[in-house]
């Protein structure tokens, strides 16, 4: 597998935003718990967006809690946010 120079530069420049300076074991620590919110971030806005998705198509807020692992009041507010960003 290759990768491009700007491939690297980028995952370099992503590193050393959570770095914080530091090196070895607890800077590439840091860099690592950085990048999982990141991901973790996207991954949450992608689960809400099908959760509204899913509550339009017809599915209960019982079933998608079920499925999600989320409490009912948390998915009850998700879909509601759907209506105030109308």
């Amino acid at each position: 597998m290759g990768y491009r120079q700007a491939d690297v530069s980028a995952a370099d420049a992503a590193m050393d935003k959570y770095r914080s300076g530091l090196e070895g074991e607890v800077g590439a620590a840091l860099s690592v718990v950085g990048l999982s919110a990141e991901r973790a971030h996207k991954e949450m806005v992608i689960r809400d967006d099908m959760i509204r998705i899913a509550h339009r198509a017809g599915a209960s807020l019982r079933q998608i809690a079920e499925v999600s692992g989320l409490g009912r009041k948390t998915v009850t507010a998700i879909v509601e946010s759907d209506q105030t960003r109308k």
